[in-house]
């Protein structure tokens, strides 16, 4: 009888830390998140593909708890002039989100920015002559107002 109870009390235990131990993996952020964070959000176009294929799969990463939001590029045009720039919007709005989320957005804004200027001239390498240029000068004017307006109000700009 004894070692009934026993049995009982311990496999009821062993249910119970099942239970928490679920519960606590299912709201708890994997451990390697900021790894992650920080491998999507480089300057290179490694990183942007990374993060598109991230993106375009996104139940895979559901443990991380990411903010996949985005307003693209807030209040100015998604593709100004037919200019390929919704995703180096799209980008730049999940830095923002995610590290703000994180408590770090201040030590990686000028990365994320700069990441998304980088992804603009990407967008711009496909033209050249005059259509070239007006990409790339829009392309400079769209990093500017995130380095500038980036932080104000906490709204993502980009």
């Amino acid at each position: 009888m004894r070692r009934r109870l026993i049995a009982g009390v311990i496999v009821s235990s062993l249910s119970l830390l099942t239970v928490l131990g679920t519960a606590t993996s299912a709201v708890a952020d994997p451990a390697d998140k900021p790894q992650v964070l920080a491998s999507w959000t480089q300057t290179d176009a490694a990183s942007q593909n990374a993060f598109l294929a991230a993106r375009a799969d996104q139940a895979a990463w559901a443990d991380y708890n990411f903010d996949w939001s985005t307003d693209v590029c807030s209040s100015s045009p998604d593709n100004p002039f037919g200019f390929p720039f919704e995703n180096g919007c799209i980008r730049h709005d999940f830095g923002y989100r995610n590290y703000k989320a994180q408590g770090t957005f201040e030590a990686n804004k000028a990365r994320v920015d700069s990441a998304f200027y980088e992804d603009l001239k990407r967008a711009c390498a496909q033209y050249d002559g005059a259509t070239k240029k007006s990409c790339d000068g829009l392309a400079w004017t769209y990093y500017q107002a995130v380095v500038i307006l980036g932080v104000k109000k906490g709204t993502p700009v980009g």
